[in-house]
């Protein structure tokens, strides 16, 4: 557009530099004033398009950009289950063989330790499944008025053992009135996820809490652990598939899912889910839509 602005007075300029006079110069201004608007024109469609075409290239670049950051996450996901798949999956063949060759010390124990590694290859592909089903768009969600107070109470009652074998402190609180709007059993998978890392994250006789509030429009879930804190440049990965912390927050049993469902459910939700260093540990917070008791 400025092109054109910048030729056309470079146009009348040389008119008037040529000296022209009565018929001439009428011509030559009846050309200069017919041709100028759609000389404007040309130039505000040409703006336009090229306006247009590079945003457009802009959006496309970007895209191809977060395709090739998911399929390379998708890479690193399935690396990192490969191996953790194939770890329980060598130890039950090895104690298979035992067992058959009449050579393990004590069967029974045997046994024990062989459904403890289906239980948790059971676990770690369910997990899988659920991602690709949040991932993909394809987890059928059936919101209703869900009692946070239910959830709470069940979701401690289940990790209570867990947290007995780790020498963790496990509370809880909730009012009975906090409700909110959303998928009963998956935001029930949701703390699930998050009272268990939290546990087997924490130090030996520490404290993990789980509490539930409302602001009447916002109902917020919050649990604190003993974990000693994620480093600085680890919390912007905690929600990422396969991430499983370094120095201050140990890689444990699992691929790493439990935290990528728990963003995925609740994203789905339309919740908020966030995590932040405080005292000795981590506070993850998630907030999910309110709705009144009903009477």
């Amino acid at each position: 557009m400025t092109v054109v602005l910048a030729v056309t007075a470079g146009m009348v300029v040389g008119v008037r530099s040529m000296a022209l006079k009565g018929s001439d110069l009428a011509v030559v201004s009846t050309v200069l004033l017919a041709t100028t608007p759609i000389a404007l024109a040309v130039g505000l469609y040409l703006a336009r398009r090229t306006a247009e075409l590079q945003r457009r290239t802009e959006q496309e670049a970007a895209a191809r950009a977060m395709d090739a950051e998911l399929e390379a996450r998708r890479r690193e996901l399935v690396a990192w289950s490969s191996h953790d798949l194939r770890t329980p999956l060598a130890g039950i063949r090895a104690m298979a063989e035992a067992l058959e060759d009449g050579v393990a010390p004590d069967p029974a124990t045997y046994h024990r330790r062989i459904r403890e590694q289906v239980d948790r290859l059971t676990v770690m592909v369910n997990d899988l499944l659920a991602l690709s089903r949040l991932q993909s768009g394809q987890l059928h969600l059936a919101p209703s008025v869900v009692r946070l107070h239910d959830l709470v109470s069940d979701t401690l009652s289940s990790a209570t053992p867990l947290a007995r074998e780790r020498g963790v402190r496990l509370r809880g609180w909730c009012d009975e009135s906090v409700t909110v709007y959303a998928d009963e059993s998956a935001i029930a998978r949701a703390l699930d996820n998050l009272v268990a890392n939290a546990v087997r994250y924490s130090q030996p006789d520490g404290d993990v809490r789980l509490e539930a509030s409302s602001d009447g429009r916002r109902a917020t879930v919050r649990v604190v652990d003993s974990c000693g804190g994620i480093s600085e440049t680890d919390l912007p990965r905690v929600f990422e598939p396969g991430w499983r912390g370094s120095a201050a927050r140990s890689p444990g049993d699992g691929a790493g899912l439990g935290l990528a469902i728990v963003h995925g459910i609740v994203t789905s939700c339309g919740g908020t889910v966030s995590v932040a260093n405080r005292d000795s540990g981590c506070v993850f917070e998630v907030t999910l839509p309110a709705t009144a008791v009903s009477s």
